[in-house]
């Protein structure tokens, strides 16, 4: 079987400190990341970590810029593999200003990369159609991701795809869709459910990248206890994902694009290193060449053996 990459892109999770009363992390119950990586594994702000199966690695998002990390620089920077910030003159975000547009047109995205090199790419987040509709009167811009995809010619996945069982929503188990959106007839998983079935749809693409951002919203907007209980809603998900993830063949890669929710002190980003999860093939080899958001991209590329 071919080897296979699913990013799987968590927004404004960062490694904070021990402290029950900011950090969300300190109290969450965690079974399935404590048993891939150890128990207090988000502490290990200066080490990794290499287990059988997986390792860890405490990652730079600021690169040396000053100011707070923000989302459009540094998701540039995952799925280009280069320092945008420094590239653009600042962080910039949340969404791509023309010289974070530019960056991603100019020098391409891992998007263009694996198409480029005749294998397939998705990207398996899904949009409503208000989204499309926002976009289409100049009422929207895309994010960092979606504004990649496009660039590439990848076709962002509507509520049709979802319906069909091939998108995974940023909620997991569509009940967003549901309660908020109005499409009823979407079908309901489990956190679990979800993170199986977003292995499945992994595994029919060399490249597929899931996007993940009710996390930074909780960051700046929800409290410490709905900041724990969602740590604990994505602890299942990542359960369900890990127990249909193929080692052997498939690379599965968990980071973040700037650190918030690990701090419930205060409500914007802040500027300590993100956790990067590598699961299966090739991880402890891969994970000793990652130091920057800036080195994910060869991590897929080494994987997929494609080239810059």
């Amino acid at each position: 079987m071919r080897p296979f990459v699913l990013l799987f892109f968590l927004d404004g999770v960062g490694l904070g400190g021990a402290d029950p009363l900011v950090n969300p992390f300190a109290t969450a119950v965690l079974p399935h990341l404590n048993n891939l990586l150890g128990e207090n594994w988000f502490l290990h702000k200066d080490g990794p970590i290499t287990t059988e199966r997986a390792s860890f690695v405490p990652t730079d998002a600021a690169l040396g810029v000053p100011g707070r990390p923000q989302s459009a620089t540094g998701q540039a920077m995952i799925l280009s593999g280069r320092n945008v910030p420094q590239a653009v003159g600042e962080h910039y975000g949340p969404k791509p200003n023309e010289a974070v547009r530019q960056a991603l047109l100019t020098h391409g995205t891992l998007f263009d990369q694996v198409l480029a090199a005749g294998k397939k790419a998705a990207l398996l987040t899904p949009y409503p159609q208000p989204y499309f509709d926002a976009i289409e009167r100049g009422r929207r811009l895309y994010s960092a991701v979606p504004q990649a995809a496009v660039n590439a010619g990848v076709r962002l996945r509507t509520a049709v795809d979802l319906r069909e069982g091939q998108a995974i929503s940023p909620d997991f188990t569509n009940q967003g869709w549901h309660d908020l959106l109005g499409y009823t007839d979407l079908p309901l998983y489990t956190p679990a459910e979800a993170g199986q079935k977003l292995a499945e749809l992994a595994a029919q693409f060399d490249f597929s990248f899931f996007e993940h951002w009710p996390s930074d919203r909780l960051g700046h907007r929800g409290s410490l206890e709905a900041a724990r209980a969602h740590l604990e809603m994505l602890d299942t998900v990542i359960g369900g994902l890990l127990a249909a993830w193929p080692d052997e063949h498939g690379l599965l890669l968990i980071t973040s694009d700037h650190g918030n929710i690990e701090d419930k002190s205060q409500r914007q980003h802040t500027q300590n290193r993100v956790p990067t999860i590598l699961v299966g093939r090739r991880h402890a080899e891969l994970a000793a060449h990652i130091e920057s958001l800036a080195d994910i991209a060869t991590a897929v590329r080494h994987t997929l053996e494609i080239s810059n």
